[in-house]
């Protein structure tokens, strides 16, 4: 299938103006096939504040932030770009999302991830009532981003393309962290520069399944291939040498520092599809596991094993910023750009394999026109 152009530009409201979503500001006032008609936000200090200079864009938009969610809704906009924080509230989430496309308004967000494919996640009749949604509001809801998303989904299936027989796909990431500004990602969820006695929610069994099992079934879906139940959980966390600073928060030496997680999808009792992450705060640390490419600070790897074998380094940084930063840019471009498919899509759940090529169109410099 080819990419969709929509015949106008679509009008679009971010939903939140974090770390991802003063990005996505920038991305859609970027796009010449969208407009920004609205801003959401959750802090009362940025209410009344211009667009633009939420997203440090140096000039005005004409868009002022608001945190009345009807009057956004009663805009009738075309999508929903939705960036909020959702990886501590995840349900409130997704009924949020759930309410935005029962209203008509089609959806693309970042979170939460399980919603990237979110078969044998969340139970059929909650699955069901996404769909029912969606069909009642005529609207599609796609969710994606870098990881999960992209770098984890059409990727790995793209290489696969080139295959002649598969053993294990392996979609990595590896990176450090220290400059990741998300505190409660950082401290709560990963227990980094907490004791290791700490027992952060990400490590209790079963949510490493929640949050990213639907990178491992959505590739397997790819390759049409049925998994065991339920998937293999593997954590190694280790503690700090030195200290280090993180502008989450400092690590001291002796608290955590590190960890090493996998999820495994096995078939008859063998790993096929393997998620594999390695989290560092200090880029020195732990040299017996893998590292990014010199010269990088982190980077997405895949490793296909079979005929033939296969090693793709995926690495980005911001253009005035490090990988953190462009991380974020990736994961808001990514839902940006799908845009226009998603709302071309029949009403649903929208994943990565029902999209048809989606590009960077008309994104590139000098090339604002909608010709």
């Amino acid at each position: 299938m080819s990419q969709v152009v929509p015949d106008k530009p679509l009008r679009v409201v971010v939903w939140s103006t974090g770390t991802i979503g003063r990005h996505a500001i920038a991305g859609i006032d970027a796009h010449p096939d969208m407009e920004l008609v609205g801003v959401w936000v959750s802090n009362p200090d940025k209410e009344g504040k211009d667009a633009g200079v939420l997203a440090d864009l140096g000039r005005e938009l004409g868009i002022r932030a608001t945190n009345d969610r009807d009057a956004l809704i009663a805009l009738a906009p075309d999508a929903i770009v939705h960036t909020a924080m959702a990886d501590d509230r995840v349900f409130e989430c997704i009924e949020d999302l759930i309410s935005f496309v029962e209203a008509g308004i089609n959806v693309t967000s970042s979170g939460p991830v399980l919603l990237q494919w979110p078969e044998k996640i969340l139970p059929p009749e909650f699955l069901a009532r996404i769909e029912d949604a969606c069909v009642k509001g005529n609207a599609s809801m796609h969710i994606n981003g870098i990881d999960p998303g992209f770098a984890n989904d059409i990727l790995p299936l793209v290489m696969t393309s080139i295959s002649q027989r598969i053993d294990e796909v392996r979609v990595m990431e590896i990176c450090d962290y220290s400059t990741y500004y998300q505190p409660v990602v950082m401290g709560d969820m990963f227990g980094f520069g907490r004791p290791m006695d700490y027992k952060p929610f990400l490590w209790e069994p079963g949510i490493l399944t929640m949050a990213w099992g639907s990178v491992v079934r959505q590739i397997a879906a790819g390759l049409d291939i049925t998994l065991d139940e339920p998937l293999t959980e593997d954590v190694e966390r280790r503690a700090a040498e030195r200290d280090t600073d993180s502008v989450s928060g400092d690590v001291k030496a002796g608290t955590m520092g590190s960890v090493r997680f996998q999820l495994i999808g096995k078939v008859d009792g063998v790993p096929r599809v393997v998620l594999e992450h390695i989290t560092r705060t200090d880029a020195e640390s732990d040299p017996d596991w893998e590292t990014p490419p010199a010269g990088h600070d982190g980077c997405y790897r895949i490793k296909i094993t079979g005929e033939p074998m296969m090693n793709v380094d995926f690495t980005h940084h911001g253009e005035h910023g490090d990988h953190n930063v462009s991380g974020m840019i990736t994961t808001a471009q990514r839902i940006i750009n799908a845009l226009p498919a998603v709302v071309a899509a029949k009403p649903g759940l929208v994943t990565a394999l029902d999209l048809p090529l989606v590009t960077g169109r008309g994104l590139v410099t000098g090339s604002r026109s909608r010709a």
